[in-house]
């Protein structure tokens, strides 16, 4: 535009000059070499104003020609774009869809023409874990890592696929790299959280625990659940390393709000009774009886061998006593009877424990004690509810 208004201005200038100078248009001589070239002033003038027109003509249809083949070049690349976008959607559906086969061929089609090939190469990787592929897969995943900024992203989709494939220890490998570089990014702490339970790494697994729980990823519910696990598997790690001495250390060093858990005390003392410390598991469930009634710990008095039942078997009458509806005790005085032959008070005390409760090992215990009485009809019935808990239908 600015050039057609200096062409007109020119023009117009000229016009001015030419009738201001009309008779007197002067003479121009230009001589090249042994050419000359006579004209007057005024034909000069419009001889270069034709000349600047022309340029700017010129001008005008290179650009216009330029303008097309750019937009013609992009037509055609914006149409590669959208069909490549179009394919990995498809792709993207398949792979929901399970189609494993038909969702690689869709991302890998148009990849290159893509304007995030990372992604094609990404959910090509999931459909050949999908196919059993794993050559297939490991070269996508090799594709994608050479992808601007998808170091996240691409070992994300690697450690999900170790850990669908039980490949546990190199799942750890690779989010262990990853926290240190992401170290709050929720994906990679919830990955870890598997791997750490599925490796029994209790300890790190406590220490990850309340991260989630901060990022909104467990429940407060969840995290005790979780928590409660993750101590007793400690408990267990604690006891196979260092024996029933260096458990009882580990306990008494624990605070305080965690040896008043049920579930942690239980594993205590189960601990304790694998280890074969017996008397120790004994004091413990003691003095947790004393404090609260855990049904869980009369549960583990049978299976202690003790030189001397007679305690137990005491502390549990008075129990008793005190707690005439206490199944748990019912039915672990019963088994101690058995071992005694006192058929029937323990038969007595597992029928009351039934009555309160139904427990198919107790009715396996009072099955056993109908047995020794000769009561074989009666036995028969109850063995034919235990069948009946254990298969209502």
């Amino acid at each position: 535009m600015i050039r057609w208004i200096f062409l007109f201005l020119v023009l117009g200038a000229g016009l001015f000059a030419g009738t201001q100078f009309s008779g007197q248009q002067g003479y121009v001589l230009i001589s090249i070499a042994n050419q000359t070239i006579e004209m007057s002033v005024t034909t000069m003038v419009i001889f270069i104003i034709a000349l600047l027109a022309a340029l700017f003509g010129l001008e005008f249809l290179l650009k216009k020609a330029v303008y097309a083949s750019t937009t013609t070049w992009n037509w055609f690349s914006v149409r590669k774009l959208k069909r490549s976008r179009r394919y990995t959607n498809e792709g993207i559906i398949k792979l929901i869809e399970g189609d494993w086969k038909a969702a690689e061929k869709k991302v890998t089609r148009w990849a290159n023409h893509h304007d995030m090939p990372l992604l094609c190469y990404l959910v090509a990787s999931e459909a050949a874990h999908g196919q059993g592929n794993n050559s297939k897969r490991d070269h996508y995943l090799s594709l994608a890592s050479q992808q601007d900024d998808s170091l996240l992203a691409v070992e994300l989709t690697r450690a999900k696929q170790q850990i669908a494939e039980a490949n546990f220890e190199l799942a750890f490998d690779t989010l262990s790299t990853l926290k240190s570089s992401f170290p709050n990014n929720p994906v990679v702490l919830n990955l870890l959280k598997t791997t750490y339970i599925k490796l029994n790494l209790w300890q790190p697994l406590i220490d990850l625990a309340p991260k989630l729980v901060k990022q909104n990823q467990l429940t407060n519910e969840e995290h005790a659940e979780l928590n409660q696990k993750a101590q007793c598997g400690l408990l267990s790690e604690i006891a196979q390393q260092q024996g029933s001495e260096g458990l009882i250390s580990h306990w008494d060093k624990l605070p305080k709000k965690q040896k008043q858990s049920d579930h942690l005390i239980a594993c205590f003392v189960k601990q304790l009774i694998a280890r074969k410390a017996d008397s120790e598991a004994f004091t413990v469930i003691k003095e947790s009886l004393k404090k609260s009634n855990i049904p869980a710990l009369y549960a583990l008095l049978p299976e202690m061998n003790l030189p001397d039942h007679h305690p137990v078997v005491v502390m549990l009458q008075n129990t008793l006593k005190k707690e005439a509806n206490n199944a748990g005790a019912h039915s672990a005085l019963a088994q101690f009877y058995l071992r005694e032959e006192k058929w029937t008070e323990a038969q007595n005390h597992l029928e009351k424990a039934l009555e309160i409760r139904a427990d198919v090992s107790d009715y396996g215990y009072l099955s056993d004690a109908l047995e020794k009485q000769n009561l074989t009809k009666a036995a028969h019935e109850v063995s034919r509810k235990a069948l009946e808990l254990i298969q209502p239908a």
